[in-house]
């Protein structure tokens, strides 16, 4: 298959695009660099640097691959802002970023492209959720700009579905961690500038670049007053991905939209991974009480039974242990250089 990447030098999407082109796929990403480098683009892939705003750029794109006799097969679409707590300062560029600019690549693959399309939602649709696990189910109420600027794509992909026939999964998960290994050992993981994740936060303190990693709140009604979130592998994601991209070929997906959400199906307090990850580093790793964050629900965990049972998906990294310790090797490899 022939597969575009949006958001594809990002930490999840070329994890994803790498595994595309392990499988014998071909891919091409299209990313701003906004929040990425260059060099997290996987050998193999084409790469187009443009806005995913950039209609034109992309009808154009899907336009040339038809007339070369090479149409793409689907798009699997990353490209977003993915910080809640930044979203409640500047909700504008979360709805211009992740909900305005994914209605472009919606009309330029209704004008000229394909018409299966895997999204990357998240659990912050379901906001405070009343059962835990989450499942696909529960009402959908953001607490947060983030969670509500992805909904609002569900939304728009439930109306293309129903009038345009575009075939869609929505991937809802939370908190992605961990690095993938490979036959040429540990080649990508997490990083953002800044950083903002909890994971490599901490791992941060353990290598000496922080000198400790702050807690938002420890009065949460939860066991130990700190928020808890359900931790998945990157490369179990990118699995899933893969999929939901080839169950959009079943007569399921023709009668209706996939939704699927990816999660551990526990979850872990923030103080429960700061525990494990001095576990893993043998680091101490002191930590700083600070004020909730506006918009940090208590609890999300998503339940990914439905995942398991209707995409076959089996997820390999089903520890916290085992996802740090990933993590932790590639961090001190990019940082202990």
């Amino acid at each position: 298959m022939k597969i575009m990447v949006t958001g594809g030098a990002g930490y999840i999407g070329s994890t994803v695009a790498e595994l595309l082109l392990a499988r014998g796929h071909q891919v091409l990403i299209l990313d701003n660099l906004c929040h990425a480098q260059r060099d997290s683009v996987p050998s193999g892939a084409e790469f187009v640097e443009a806005p995913l705003a950039d209609r034109d750029r992309i009808e154009a794109l899907f336009h040339h691959a038809t007339r070369t006799g090479k149409p793409f097969d689907g798009v699997i679409h990353f490209a977003a802002l993915i910080e809640a707590g930044e979203s409640m300062q500047k909700p504008e560029i979360y709805f211009r970023n992740n909900t305005a600019s994914t209605l472009s690549l919606l009309e330029a693959m209704i004008a000229a492209g394909p018409k299966r399309l895997v999204f990357s939602s998240t659990a912050a649709v379901y906001g405070e959720p009343e059962v835990v696990p989450i499942p696909e189910t529960a009402p959908l109420r953001p607490t947060n700009a983030y969670g509500e600027s992805k909904l609002l794509v569900e939304q728009m992909l439930g109306w293309f579905h129903r009038i345009h026939g575009l075939r869609s999964a929505a991937l809802r998960y939370f908190n992605v961690a961990g690095a993938a290994e490979t036959e040429a050992g540990i080649v990508r993981g997490e990083a953002h500038e800044p950083e903002s994740h909890l994971i490599p936060l901490i791992l941060d303190v353990a290598l000496g670049r922080r000198a400790s990693i702050k807690i938002f709140g420890n009065d949460y009604a939860t066991k130990d007053g700190t928020c808890i979130r359900d931790y998945v592998h990157v490369s179990d994601l990118a699995e899933a991905h893969l999929l939901a991209l080839a169950a959009l070929e079943t007569a399921r997906a023709a009668e209706d939209r996939l939704i699927y959400n990816l999660g551990n199906g526990a979850g872990f307090t923030v103080q429960e991974v700061i525990e494990a990850a001095r576990r893993v580093t043998g680091h101490p790793i002191p930590v700083e009480i600070c004020p909730r964050r506006p918009g940090d629900p208590a609890t999300l965990v998503a339940s990914s039974g439905k995942a398991i049972a209707e995409l076959g998906w089996k997820p390999r990294y089903t520890s916290l242990d085992a996802i740090l310790r990933t993590a932790w090797a590639w961090h001190r490899k990019r940082y202990s250089a």
